[in-house]
């Protein structure tokens, strides 16, 4: 059975070297769609709480909403960091309340401080699947993520194979003790 959750990111990027209306600046409302897959727990007779499932994912995923994102090779961003230098912000703002932690992976990094996420690859609705799986695949037990942002929209498929202890009270993940970080249940 499934838990299913959805977030909605504001971002902007642009398709370097792309021949069309694509390669220009602009802005996006996305909505991603995750899906989780397991047992149902006994306990609370749920997968996995959804508002949990948007905790866990929103704690990466908030590096993506209000940021610039950029192919690593995209002559903007040296222009776009030398005038956040310029302007003192660079570094953060007081104001740059919404900040996930900082990540590096083989698709993307994250520069919280900046709201600007550097990516390997042109960012499309493929891409941002790609990498919310590679970001999310340890902690979630994903079969499925959707994104459509405007007028275009994918998905994709996975496998979904680990084994996730879960709290029989709340049905979240279980910490690296076996203690619940919600409730404070302890598996014996």
């Amino acid at each position: 059975m499934r838990s299913i959750t959805t977030l909605e990111l504001q971002y902007a990027h642009r398709f370097y070297n792309f021949k069309g209306e694509a390669q220009y600046l602009h802005g996006h409302t996305g909505v991603l769609t995750i899906e989780v897959e397991d047992s149902v727990e006994p306990g609370v007779n749920m997968v996995f709480p959804c508002n949990e499932i948007q905790k866990t994912a929103w704690e990466v995923l908030k590096n993506f909403d209000h940021a610039l994102i950029l192919r690593e090779d995209d002559p903007l961003l040296p222009a776009v960091l030398k005038v956040y230098e310029e302007q003192g912000i660079r570094n953060g703002a007081p104001t740059n309340k919404m900040k996930g932690p900082a990540f590096k992976t083989e698709l993307a990094t994250a520069y919280p401080e900046c709201r600007l996420v550097v990516t390997k690859e042109t960012m499309t609705v493929e891409g941002m699947i790609k990498i919310v799986y590679d970001l999310l695949k340890d902690k979630l037990n994903i079969a499925k993520i959707t994104f459509t942002s405007g007028v275009n929209a994918g998905s994709a498929d996975f496998k979904p194979d680990k084994k996730i202890d879960r709290c029989p009270w709340c049905g979240i993940a279980l910490n690296e003790n076996g203690v619940c970080p919600k409730c404070g249940y302890k598996k014996k």
